[in-house]
């Protein structure tokens, strides 16, 4: 949100995967930088519910419902300045699809490609318009955090600041005793879990 998107005052961001631990704090950051309109995206009508009602995010578009495409025209009508992405695939073809001129991506997981079962996990696909990437001069950029030395001093400093002040939230599902942590990795993975999880010792 700061190293490769760089939000601005007003702008309108998408986060996919806003449910998970990454996309639950995604928002209400985009939303602390300046961003004018937040956007998601989740699997559940209750995640999505709760992303409006609990974090802040002004709409969610559901996978799995109308094409993603045609979801985000509707609750982005002029387009999207940033996208933080962590799941690829068909969420990201359609936010190449529905961006600004200038629009900055930022790529921090591959979840589509990840999670799927016909690959081991070591690749990604995805299809995107490269003429409408070149025509509209958009970004997209991986992230990785070694890139970034910095960053982790940046983020206890902010994230402290905000979570003190009762800025953000840090929504969490707990796991009781590491007997139980082998199990929890599925139910990650299958969209059990509302925001991190995190195994309690």
């Amino acid at each position: 949100m700061t190293r490769l998107a760089k939000v601005k005052e007003g702008d309108t961001v998408f986060v996919t995967g806003a449910a998970g631990a990454v996309g639950s704090m995604a928002g209400q950051i985009a939303r602390l930088l300046g961003a004018a309109r937040v956007v998601g995206s989740t699997g559940s009508p209750d995640k999505a519910r709760r992303l409006e009602r609990e974090l802040g995010y002004d709409a969610t578009v559901l996978r799995g419902a109308a094409p993603i495409d045609r979801q985000l025209a509707e609750v982005a009508p002029d387009g999207i300045d940033v996208v933080l992405d962590t799941v690829g695939g068909e969420q990201l073809t359609a936010a190449v699809h529905t961006a600004k001129r200038g629009a900055r991506f930022a790529l921090v997981g591959a979840l589509d490609g990840q999670l799927s079962p016909g690959r081991a996990g070591g690749s990604a696909p995805t299809v995107l318009d490269t003429y409408r990437l070149l025509t509209r001069g958009i970004v997209i950029a991986g992230y990785s955090g070694v890139d970034h030395p910095d960053v982790e001093a940046e983020w206890e400093a902010r994230f402290g600041d905000w979570l003190r002040a009762g800025e953000i939230r840090f929504p969490y599902t707990p796991v009781r005793g590491m007997e139980h942590a082998p199990g929890a990795l599925p139910e990650l993975i299958s969209g059990r879990f509302f925001g991190a999880a995190i195994v309690e010792l």
